[in-house]
């Protein structure tokens, strides 16, 4: 596929945002965003019956998140963009005492709005400072409702900087450091970054897979002890943070952060592991496409179908094919995608020093988005260029939104995220340039997506409350963190894995178990998936027509619950089971089509 466009750079710049970490700009920002944060300090406290004054202090906070919501972005930027960056990694530890003195401030504010009268608070929702603003403002005072006394809040906030948060860190610092010495199935030997680990293991080339796999535990295995120390002291931290702020469950605060309803969730797993047997089928099929009786561990992301013109499309062939299939699908969609191209809002670039992974991040002080990732020429990464893609158009559908209505849950996000994926494989699907054995090789990689998202991330979830469960009685051990999670495998997986098959150290690599911004940070990927499922579903069937219901749906994502949202604008109740696994058959063509290719 030839591209269509200029050649597209593949490192983003971060100029428009600041110069550099440490320039005037930059430290003008800081020094003006210091004294604004200790002044919110220094205001007088605010009577419950002077609905003005909490309006200013409401609307003044709103700000303040912005601004150092801005400057995290940029760090976190250079952070992900160079690993041994000590200049960048001294100021995100300075930022995150930053953000506990605003934590600071937003319990003194969550505590004034928990003790305003309900005739009260409902005059302070129409003060005209915070039109757009109820459905945020009413979060805060839940909030306020449930948590410590302000002197309590103050203190747990400054230990999260040097406890809960330096771990998280700690965790970014060292997987971004990682390599490992590797020989490859040619005879040579390569010192591996651990962020092309991921790459290699979605290599059609299962010696290389396996080559990867073993090396690339070494590290893991290494570190193991400073792992386990940091998964506990996350735990540890929320579990006794919970238990002060009278909070009776560990998932209480995810569903909160995720704006979902436990009744929902449980109707979505009931609902997953109800077909969990046709997700196996799928597996079962993999396993003989590449003719051995289940899979290892390190064939879950590995195309069982290799096409030869699939296997290396350059940067500029990659970003033409998905401004492509988004314009033809979406005009919208691929008139933003081609802006953040000649814009520079995407990193790509492979390089020693980069921290796995990708993300989608932005600025509500510039309005404007970026895209990271490592390019390494795989059609699996292209669907990943399309995933950050669906998060950075969300977030610019949501930008004549004030701030506090742009702040949309996880579970919501991701629903845009795999729209966008979902636009680029049905694209595939239908370009009539595209060969049948090419074709085959996409529903090859929309199993891969369809068991991720409905066999391995329950798997996480299985771990993580097995281990919260645990956590609460005291430190887990490594061994035993080994074993809840090779347990969570074999209760999701079942016989589709080699009695040999598993990774018990999943719980080291994957970086989401050490995210300290929000916990289980995995089950809003699933209810994403399925939900854009849903969504797209009625997208093949109306058409350019459910576009409007589509963009309604990304404009009140950061204005009511999913329930709510869902509900609203597109008539659906998550809290029955039949509403997922009526989404869950809209998957069942690919599958059976998947297995007559065996």
């Amino acid at each position: 596929m030839k591209s269509e466009l200029p050649k597209t750079p593949d490192r983003w710049s971060l100029t428009s945002w600041f110069t550099a970490c440490g320039a005037p700009d930059y430290v003008a920002f800081k020094s003006a965003l210091i004294a604004d944060i200790e002044s919110m300090g220094h205001r007088p406290a605010l009577c419950e019956d002077d609905c003005g004054e909490i309006a200013k202090a409401v609307a003044l906070y709103e700000t303040l998140v912005d601004r150092v919501g801005h400057l995290s972005a940029f760090l976190g930027c250079l952070s992900a963009d160079d690993a041994k960056d000590e200049l960048v990694k001294s100021e995100e530890a300075w930022v995150s005492t930053l953000d506990a003195e605003l934590s600071k401030r937003k319990a003194s504010l969550q505590s004034t709005l928990a003790a305003i009268p309900e005739t009260s608070f409902k005059q302070l929702l129409n003060e005209p400072l915070l039109a757009g603003a109820s459905y945020a403002v009413g979060r805060m005072r839940e909030e306020g409702r449930r948590q410590m006394t302000c002197d309590l809040e103050s203190l747990a906030a400054d230990l999260n900087v040097n406890g809960l948060h330096a771990w998280g860190r700690l965790y970014d610092t060292l997987s971004g450091k990682m390599e490992f010495s590797m020989l490859f199935p040619d005879g040579h030997t390569e010192i591996v970054p651990m962020a092309r680990r991921r790459a290699l293991m979605s290599e059609p080339d299962r010696h290389l897979r396996e080559a990867s796999f073993y090396a690339g535990q070494k590290p893991w295995n290494d570190h193991a002890d400073t792992l386990a120390a940091g998964l506990n002291g996350i735990a540890g931290t929320r579990l006794q943070l919970y238990d002060r702020r009278g909070i009776d469950h560990f998932l209480t605060p995810a569903l909160f952060d995720g704006a979902l309803s436990r009744k929902s969730l449980e109707a979505m797993l009931e609902a997953i592991y109800d077909t969990l047997e046709f997700s196996h089928r799928a597996l079962r099929t993999a396993a003989r496409l590449q003719k051995t009786s289940a899979l290892h561990f390190f064939d879950l992301e590995a195309p069982q179908i290799a096409v030869p013109e699939t296997k290396a499309y350059s940067w500029d062939e990659a970003t033409a094919t998905v401004d492509r299939l988004f314009s033809a699908a979406y005009p919208r969609l691929g008139e933003y995608f081609r802006s953040m191209l000649r814009q520079q809002w995407i990193e790509a670039q492979p390089r020693p020093g980069k921290r796995p992974g990708a993300f989608c991040t932005g600025s509500q002080i510039r309005h404007e988005e970026r895209i990271y990732m490592t390019w390494h020429g795989t059609v699996h990464d292209m669907v990943t260029l399309a995933h950050e893609a669906g998060h950075a158009w969300h977030s610019c559908v949501l930008r004549p939104a004030r701030s506090f209505a742009a702040n949309y849950p996880m579970t919501l996000a991701e629903t845009a995220s795999n729209f966008g994926e979902m636009i680029l494989l049905d694209g595939f699907h239908a370009d009539p340039d595209i060969t049948p054995e090419t074709k085959a090789y996409l529903l090859d990689q929309e199993m891969l997506r369809a068991h991720a998202y409905l066999v391995n991330i329950p798997m996480r979830y299985e771990f993580e409350r097995a281990f919260y469960t645990e956590r609460a009685a005291g430190e887990v051990s490594v061994s035993r963190l080994c074993e809840l999670m090779t347990a969570a495998q074999e209760k999701l997986y079942g016989d589709t894995l080699l009695a040999d098959g598993k990774d018990p150290m999943f719980w080291a690599s994957k970086m989401h178990f050490f995210i300290t911004g929000v916990s289980f940070y995995n089950f809003p990927y699933v209810f994403g998936y399925l939900l854009s499922q849903a969504l797209f579903a009625r997208f093949k069937a109306e058409g350019s027509a459910f576009i409007p219901h589509y963009e309604a749906f990304l404009s009140a994502t950061g204005s009511g619950t999913c329930e709510e949202v869902a509900f609203r604008t597109l008539g659906a109740d998550l809290t029955t089971p039949e509403f997922w696994k009526n989404t869950l058959q809209t998957i069942v063509p690919a599958v059976e089509a998947y297995e007559t290719l065996a």
